[in-house]
This record gives C-alpha cells, structure tokens and sequence, in this order.
C-alpha cells in the first residue's frame, strides 16, 4: 500500500512578489485535513481582485473569520512537527509560508519541499490527465486551499496507477 505524502496548498492576496497568504490548506497522509483562514497584519496591504475572483475569498471575510498568523504558525508546528509537506507550487508557496513565520515570529518546525522532488518523470508524464480524472471524480467546484490540497494528493495517488497502466487504458 502506498502512502500518500503530506500536501499544502496556500492561497494569497495575488500573484505577484508584493502579495501575502490569506488562506492555508493541508491534507496529510492520514487523510487529516486543516484549512485556516489568515487575518493580515497591517503591512500586508496588496490586495488583487483577480486574485479574488480565483479563490473567492474577500478581504472583509478574512478580517471577520481570520486566524491570527501567530495562531496558525502555532497550529502548523503542533500539526506538522518533524514532517516533510510537499506543495505543487513550491516558489510561490514556500516565501508564503515563510512570510507567516518570519512575522509570527516562530520557528517551523517542519519542512515545505516541491512536490517534483518525489515525482519521478514517468509518473510527471500521467500527471496532467490523472488531475483530470481527480477533479471529475471530486467534483469539487472551488478553487480553495484545502480542496487544492486533497486534488494534488489524490492526483500523486492516481498518477502512480496509471505510469502502470498504459494511457489508452484511460482515455487518454
């Protein structure tokens, strides 16, 4: 039986070097999945409507139901601590998750590394139509952390199905 590694998936202001994290999901091996939402500090002011039509997610909502970035550094490390989390998007992702702990000041106490340090080419090769599959299956319709988290852990999952299997045997 394999097992799933651990994924995170972060959501932000926008997409550019001035944007910060507003929203972190994570699905872990076990299954166990955490979502918080990210209450700015005050020097995080960019925000991108692009962005939001994305994600869904508005400003005013994270000021109401937002976790402190202290709270949420806190929660990651009793979550995560001593284990490798993989993200699809590591040079995005990774200064994000950094910014949470540089500002909570709190060390993590974990690792973020990119999901393709555990992809090996011919499982890369099956990834975009195993996401395909996924994504049917899920039926899921909002472009969320957590959601996104769960979509790239259950596509590393079916991708190692189908680097066995032959495409033609999939559609594809």
């Amino acid at each position: 039986m394999v097992i799933p590694p651990n994924i995170m998936d972060i959501e932000a202001s926008g997409f550019g070097p001035e944007s910060y994290p507003i929203e972190i999901g994570l699905v872990q091996s076990n299954g166990q999945r955490f979502s918080r939402l990210i209450k700015p500090i005050p020097a995080w002011q960019f925000w991108c409507i692009d962005a939001e039509n994305v994600h869904g997610i508005k400003r005013e909502m994270l000021d109401q139901q937002g976790h402190s970035i202290k709270d949420v550094a806190k929660e990651l490390n009793e979550l995560l601590e001593g284990k490798k989390i993989y993200c699809d998007c590591w040079v995005v992702d990774k200064p994000w998750l950094d910014q949470i702990f540089i500002a909570s000041r709190i060390k993590p106490l974990f690792s973020l590394s990119p999901l393709e340090a555990i992809l090996p080419d011919e499982q890369m090769a099956h990834w975009q139509h195993s996401k395909e599959i996924v994504t049917r299956e899920l039926n899921v319709r909002r472009h969320r952390a957590s959601t996104d988290a769960l979509i790239i852990q259950q596509t590393y999952l079916k991708s190692l199905v189908m680097m066995n299997r032959p495409l033609e045997q999939f559609g594809g």
